[in-house]
């Protein structure tokens, strides 16, 4: 499906001119969200990435996906946008990073942190995953700026993903779509056989 054109890193797997397209729906601090993340990267890259016996032909697209019950789940989505933003290449690595740390930014560890020290700490991580002079650009776009209410400089980024979710009637993560289509079978629990045999019946 479509991306503007300043996220189109959001294709994080395949070639946006491939004939089909697997939008994926993926929160943060959703423990099934790592799963699907992880699996993305050990399973279907090699299924269709280069040299895969399904290369060229598929997309694979990360979908922000805020999920309000989780209360970090805005901050975390926004820093995968200001990644996106300041080192697109990196983007994936930063999204498994944060993945692999997800914990951290759970409801119980982050429940006496102020905003400010929840992008902090998330500077950090992107400091281990993006080039050291990046690092000063991704704090400044999560940095709160303008009128006291106006959010930051991925707000209107973030605002996309959300009404790209909505207007889809995407509630919760993971959820994927094919060519556009809800597919209530994937799970975050297929194996690489599971994929497999979607493929080769949809391709």
């Amino acid at each position: 499906m479509a991306l503007q054109p300043s996220l189109r890193a959001q294709t994080v797997l395949g070639s946006s001119v491939a004939s089909h397209t697997l939008d994926v729906f993926l929160d943060y601090v959703c423990p099934y969200s790592a799963k699907m993340a992880f699996k993305i990267d050990s399973i279907l890259k090699p299924l269709i990435g280069p040299g895969g016996p399904h290369e060229g032909k598929v997309q694979v697209i990360y979908r922000f996906q805020v999920q309000p019950w989780h209360a970090m789940s805005t901050l975390t989505n926004e820093a995968g946008l200001a990644a996106l933003r300041v080192s697109p290449e990196n983007f994936w690595a930063f999204s498994l990073a944060l993945y692999k740390h997800q914990e951290e930014y759970f409801d119980i560890p982050t429940q006496d942190l102020t905003t400010r020290q929840v992008r902090e700490n998330l500077a950090k991580l992107a400091a281990t995953v993006l080039p050291a002079n990046k690092i000063e650009a991704f704090k400044d776009l999560l940095a709160f700026k303008g009128s006291p209410n106006g959010g930051n400089a991925v707000s209107d980024d973030l605002k996309y993903n959300i009404k790209f979710s909505r207007q889809n009637g995407i509630h919760v993560s993971p959820t994927v779509l094919w060519d556009g289509l809800y597919q209530s079978k994937i799970e975050s629990s297929w194996e690489e056989g599971d994929w497999k045999d979607f493929f080769s019946k949809q391709i």
